[in-house]
């Protein structure tokens, strides 16, 4: 008969995902994960099978919190201009609030791991392309509101707030001074 888990998987996910978004896939160790996680080496491994499985699970992890975002905004009240910049300032308080100034974790699987790893690759512009959807929506209910110029092509648009984004977070994990994201903040806002 089996011994029962001594840990709960799901919060051990929780535990890895923070230890892989502190110093990435490739820097972080076996040991690294069972101090983050608490969990022994042995359990981890029985329970998770490998450490890019662990990786994976954690990387869906981050999606389902950034999902349950997007929900939230487009839910959201109000002009869609102020809620994309709610929402890209908020990424950027969020960003230098954090004393690692670890930017977003998709994002850091995307610089670090790119296409070497076709599941990474996967999760990531799955997560990538949910926040276009979002923005996506957005802008064409600011077009059905009359908010927005029926001319704007809202996938470009939506395409150009995510790179906004990205660039929010390249540029807020070195920044001192929060200014110089706020300028591209307020430029997109300007030429929506």
């Amino acid at each position: 008969m089996p011994r029962p888990r001594g840990f709960d998987p799901e919060s051990a996910v929780e535990a890895a995902m923070n230890v892989f978004w502190d110093g990435g896939y490739t820097a972080t160790s076996t040991d690294d994960l069972c101090r983050g996680t608490g969990v022994g080496r042995s359990s981890l491994y029985n329970t998770f099978t490998s450490k890019r499985e662990l990786y994976q699970k954690s990387l869906r992890r981050y999606a389902e919190r950034t999902r349950a975002t997007q929900s939230d905004l487009l839910e959201r009240p109000g002009p869609v201009r102020a809620i994309i910049r709610d929402f890209l300032t908020e990424a950027l308080r969020n960003q230098l609030a954090d004393p690692r100034r670890r930017g977003c974790l998709a994002l850091n699987a995307a610089v670090e791991i790119g296409n070497s790893d076709d599941d990474v690759a996967t999760l990531v512009r799955s997560d990538f392309d949910a926040i276009v959807d979002t923005m996506r929506a957005l802008i064409e209910r600011g077009q059905r509101d009359g908010e927005l110029s029926p001319d704007l092509d809202p996938l470009a648009v939506a395409r150009l707030v995510h790179s906004s984004l990205v660039g929010v977070h390249v540029v807020g994990r070195v920044t001192d001074k929060p200014e110089r994201v706020t300028d591209i903040i307020d430029a997109l806002i300007d030429a929506l």
